[in-house]
């Protein structure tokens, strides 16, 4: 059977090989998707040994995006834009081709699973560190109002502006309110919150935590708290696995049956 698998550290918790294994019963299609232990010292060589014992497709997580990015023959245009990778294959020439599907894993499923459109939106980006590098090029290209990123470092924010021709601001600046906040910080991680002022938001503004967990994120609960809706990132998750599958086989699966189950399993 054709083998692929996710490559991190750590790597145990990993929700890729069931997810995997999910859409290729959905699809009929015939595949083994493991977890491989990174290695800091050896990751570029356990690359070029999964694909030289003919592996199909790496899926790749921290701290290891970055790296293989630099490993690649050919980049997608969204990986160059990223500056990271998460998805490999290897092309038919022996070329070691790299793409990062974070980004239309997020969009897709604001658009397509909670309805929610990106056109002529004014939109704040929260963060600028890779969460949000890797999802600015698909948020770009659906034609926005306007997209400002705010942190707690101007610079940062600034840079990653220059870079894709959008606004930056500090929070203290931050003038709103914005028709769809998205969170890139991994604060809801530490259960904390951004500085985020009362006036960024209202009933109108929809909310996207890029993090997931049982329950409503902080990020989330601070918008319910001000009557607006959201989702977490549960979907964005199963979306890039979604897209990087389709990558390797050509092949497109639905995903809310499994984003209900796992939330579910939750």
């Amino acid at each position: 059977m054709d083998q692929y698998a996710v490559v991190g550290n750590p790597i145990a918790h990993s929700k890729s090989p069931s997810i995997h294994t999910y859409f290729a019963t959905l699809t009929n299609q015939e595949l083994v998707y493991s977890t491989l232990l990174g290695d800091e010292a050896e990751f570029e060589n356990q690359v070029r040994d999964f694909f030289e014992k003919d592996g199909k497709g790496l899926n790749v997580t921290v701290p290891f995006k970055e790296r293989a990015y630099a490993m690649c023959d050919i980049l997608s245009r969204r990986a160059k834009q990223a500056g990271a990778v998460n998805t490999l294959l290897m092309g038919k020439n022996g070329d070691l081709f790299g793409d990062n599907t974070d980004g239309i894993g997020m969009v897709r499923d604001i658009i397509h699973n909670h309805g929610q459109s990106l056109t002529d939106k004014r939109i704040l980006l929260l963060g600028a560190g890779g969460a949000v590098r890797g999802v600015l090029e698909p948020v770009l290209a659906e034609n926005p109002e306007s997209v400002t990123i705010a942190n707690r470092t101007f610079e940062k924010a600034q840079s990653l502006a220059d870079q894709f021709d959008c606004l930056a601001s500090s929070f203290e600046a931050l003038e709103g309110p914005f028709d769809i906040i998205i969170n890139g910080t991994s604060a809801s991680l530490s259960g904390s919150l951004p500085p985020l002022k009362d006036e960024l938001i209202n009933a109108e503004t929809w909310c996207y935590d890029m993090m997931y967990g049982k329950g409503r994120t902080v990020f989330l609960q601070w918008a319910h708290e001000h009557g607006a809706d959201g989702a977490d990132g549960l979907g964005m998750l199963v979306g890039q696995a979604a897209e990087a599958f389709y990558l390797w086989r050509q092949v497109r699966p639905e995903i809310a049956s499994l984003v209900d189950e796992m939330r579910k399993q939750m």
